[in-house]
């Protein structure tokens, strides 16, 4: 039962590097832009930004998940979908926000091809200051042509 249920929590968070493509695609960079606008073009005074709000939007059915599935640890995959989900969240945490954009001074310095490469694909999602004509919407999942750049530089 226990592997089935890492199984479940590792395909869980495997899963939601999809839902997030899917959701910075066609939400963030669609009907909520609005929101979204502030990390493209740097309108926040602050440390938080209007985006952080999808951090919410995420943390949300993972908290949920985990809740309603705490009574039977063993048995109910509510809760390893929702640490799947909570997995995830601080995977994206840690590379978006502390590796990529370096909102706490940590991991500056990789020698790493593929954070090398992510940092280059998250560079070119944004020299796109609006939501038309995006690219590289997923985060963990890093197109070929940026690992290719980084074999070229080694």
């Amino acid at each position: 039962m226990w592997i089935r249920n890492i199984i479940i929590l590792l395909a869980t968070a495997c899963f939601m590097e999809f839902v997030a493509w899917f959701t910075h695609k066609y939400i963030m960079h669609g009907f909520l832009w609005f929101l979204h606008r502030d990390h493209h073009d740097k309108t926040s005074k602050g440390f938080f930004e209007d985006n952080d709000f999808f951090f919410l939007l995420f943390a949300v059915p993972g908290i949920l998940l985990i809740y309603f599935g705490k009574d039977n640890p063993v048995e109910d995959i509510k809760l390893w979908i929702g640490l799947g989900i909570t997995l995830y969240g601080f995977l994206y945490f840690s590379v978006h926000d502390i590796f990529i954009h370096q909102r706490f001074k940590w991991l500056r310095n990789t020698n790493s091809k593929y954070f090398k490469a992510i940092r280059k694909a998250h560079k070119v999602h944004h020299k796109h200051l609006t939501k038309e004509d995006g690219e590289c919407f997923g985060m963990l999942i890093v197109p070929k042509k940026y690992f290719k750049e980084q074999n070229k530089e080694a």
